[in-house]
């Protein structure tokens, strides 16, 4: 496969292009998490309590610069901030499900038990 720039970057194949966008350890659980409700960044953070604050506030600003995610601010005091998924950020549910499914499937292969 031929090499190709974006935004500056140079990527060697597709895979790696969408991994710049879903890839990581956070970004495809947040993406998960949003599919079904908008939620508010307490909200992700106590659903996904392993996440620093940093990382999470990072990966809510990269999710939404890539239009995966939305981020709607009301004037309110203090500041309500809610976060919902775009039609683009639904496109990678599929990826997001097979990799789930994969990976519970890999955990039985080494008998680790998932709740």
């Amino acid at each position: 496969m031929p090499e190709f720039k974006h935004d500056g970057k140079l990527y060697y194949n597709p895979i790696e292009f969408a991994l710049s966008h879903i890839g990581g350890t956070w970004k495809m659980p947040i993406l998960w998490r949003l599919r079904t409700k908008t939620m508010r960044y307490g909200e992700l953070k106590k659903d996904i309590p392993h996440i620093t604050h940093k990382m999470l506030s990072t990966q809510l600003k990269d999710l939404e610069a890539h239009g995966l995610i939305q981020r709607e601010v009301y004037a309110e005091v203090p500041p309500k901030v809610e976060y919902s998924i775009t039609e683009k950020g639904k496109e990678a549910l599929p990826v997001v499900e097979m990799l789930i499914n994969y990976g519970k499937k890999l955990m039985g292969t080494y008998e680790i038990e998932y709740p």
